[in-house]
């Protein structure tokens, strides 16, 4: 990637600021997009002086065209991305991520862009209740987030066909590390623990926590990215599972959580939230074969990093919590 004009939309944001600080370290010449609504630039911190950063929305086509322009790469990750908010608030959603995601397509289709690698998401494979979740096996859609997404990969199918445009989607399974936020009401899950262990409160877990996830390093979710850029030829106009390879119950998770910050309090349990899958577990064989992913971060190196970022983030808050 050294030299190469790259757009990363959404880089302001969990994921695509992750991205950005790999592109930055393998030299890319990296532009973001970010319309600065949940990403922020706190995020850039670290790479804010060797990139260009475009103030702007995907939902305008006239500042995607203009973000593409010059790029011989582009990264999608510009989303709306929570199931419990999608469920409240469908229209946001399909206009972020459905036409948001058409406009960048389009604009990197008029602007040559040799490659578009974009976020895709677990979500669609809905309620397939067979383990582990392969590419092709898909279920019926939960929530209009995943609906968003699966439209974004027969979009993107579509594209390839009709126009042989080059796009890669990744199916990222339950991504975590520094920078994701624990706040809201629609907050992932181990961003919401650390902060309630932290301050020597219960988490919550939502159901009983038998539900399962297949959880991935921020670090390996970038690393994805970038090896998806320089797939084969045949990588283009399919999606791939890009996950941590192991599956981890939300009780177990609790617990592992609650071990390394030495909380004592147990977990309170909540009615199960509307939209979320039971059980998410990847099949990462084709990632493997065509993309040469594998994840290098277990669940406990993973963590063990986060908990050094929750740690410096909450620290006031605890300390509070103390007097």
């Amino acid at each position: 990637m050294r030299g190469e004009p790259v757009l990363v939309t959404g880089g302001a944001g969990f994921i695509g600021s992750h991205l950005v600080d790999a592109l930055v370290a393998a030299g890319a010449e990296t532009r973001v997009l970010d319309n600065f609504t949940s990403g922020t630039t706190e995020n850039l911190r670290t790479s804010r002086d060797r990139i260009e950063i475009v103030r702007g929305d995907v939902r305008d086509l006239e500042t995607c065209r203009a973000a593409c322009a010059g790029r011989r790469f582009v990264f999608h990750l510009a989303a709306l991305s929570s199931v419990p908010r999608s469920i409240d608030d469908p229209a946001a959603f399909l206009a972020t991520n459905v036409m948001g995601s058409t406009h960048v397509f389009v604009a990197a289709r008029e602007a040559g862009v040799e490659r578009t690698v974009y976020a895709s998401s677990s979500s669609v494979y809905g309620d397939d209740e067979e383990a582990p979740k392969r590419e092709g096996r898909e279920g019926t859609l939960l929530s209009p987030y995943a609906a968003s997404k699966r439209a974004c990969e027969d979009l993107a199918a579509l594209f390839h066909r009709c126009y042989g445009q080059d796009l890669v989607g990744l199916r990222f399974f339950n991504v975590f590390g520094s920078r994701q936020d624990p706040e809201g009401d629609y907050a992932a899950v181990i961003p919401r623990f650390f902060q309630a262990c932290l301050a020597g409160k219960a988490p919550t877990i939502y159901g009983d926590g038998s539900q399962s996830r297949d959880f991935i390093t921020a670090a390996d979710a970038a690393r994805a990215a970038l090896l998806a850029a320089t797939a084969p030829a045949r990588a283009a106009g399919r999606a791939f599972n890009v996950a941590g390879g192991r599956q981890t119950t939300v009780a177990e998770l609790a617990d592992r959580i609650r071990e390394l910050t030495g909380s004592v309090a147990e977990p309170v349990h909540a009615d199960p939230r509307p939209g979320d899958v039971l059980h998410s577990y990847a099949d990462g064989s084709q990632a493997a074969e065509v993309l040469g992913y594998e994840p290098s971060q277990t669940l406990g190196e993973g963590l063990a990093l986060a908990l050094d970022y929750y740690r410096g983030r909450f620290a006031p808050e605890v300390l509070e919590g103390n007097e």
